[in-house]
């Protein structure tokens, strides 16, 4: 049986890791590199390094910072914000990323999961959603989720899967910044239908939250960020929890 995994996420503007509420009021957290090497040495199963201002302000990821960034860290690292090309995944990778995540660049163009499937391996190849649940379905969002679009999450994750996406990232903005918990039921409907693994993103807020996503949902991962940048939980007893209630974990 895998391990289920611990992912702290940087989301990171103009050079710095920030965390916001509901995906407003961004809030200072600090230096992504100390807290790159320090999750590392915590024992953080990966890491997830998204530039949130990349999409929007039509920036392409800062590469010099990837790079001092793996050069500190000795955990698998995976990199979105502003992907849209075999290019793009070229430079990050070759600057130490592990893995790249594409989002809204691979909504408005499917075929560019083909070609990164196809050219890095799908091993390689991180699909992150944004969704947000109303009117009775939970439907994607684009550009950091300023953008509505009238595609279910479900259909959407699981065309990307077909064209060769290895893993999903699925934030629920629902549920992102509240510390209320992950969103179970659209966690555990992709978890369960699709052949991929699924990282948990979005509601985090106690040792239980994440319990409750790798026993209930089945996701494969958990993702968060506030709680462990202001390290109102800390990882290495974060996982001592959950491998006492028997969660397969790594230490």
């Amino acid at each position: 049986m895998l391990t289920k995994r611990i992912i702290p996420c940087l989301d990171i503007k103009d050079g710095r890791t920030v965390k916001g509420v509901n995906f407003e009021n961004i809030r200072d957290a600090g230096d992504p590199i100390e807290l790159g090497a320090l999750y590392a040495q915590q024992g953080a199963d990966e890491l997830v390094f998204l530039d949130i201002t990349a999409t929007n302000e039509r920036r392409k990821t800062l590469s010099e910072l990837v790079r001092q960034i793996a050069r500190h860290v000795n955990i698998p690292f995976t990199v979105g914000g502003g992907i849209s090309s075999v290019g793009d995944v070229s430079v990050l990778l070759q600057n130490g990323a592990d893995k790249i995540s594409v989002n809204t660049s691979a909504f408005k163009r499917p075929e560019l999961v083909d070609e990164l499937a196809r050219e890095f391996g799908s091993q390689c190849v991180v699909l992150a959603i944004d969704t947000r649940f109303e009117d009775g379905d939970w439907y994607v969002y684009l550009n950091g989720g300023r953008v509505k679009t009238d595609v279910k999450c479900y259909d959407w994750a699981k065309e990307a899967v077909s064209r060769g996406a290895g893993e999903i990232l699925l934030t629920s903005m629902n549920n992102d910044g509240t510390k209320q918990g992950f969103a179970l039921d659209i966690t555990g409907k992709l978890s369960q239908n699709l052949n991929v693994p699924v990282i948990a993103s979005g509601g985090a807020g106690t040792m239980d939250h994440f319990m409750d996503v790798f026993e209930n949902a089945q996701a494969d991962a958990a993702l968060a960020a506030s709680i462990f940048h202001y390290k109102e939980i800390e990882i290495p007893e974060l996982k001592t929890y959950l491998y006492q209630k028997g969660v397969n974990i790594r230490f």
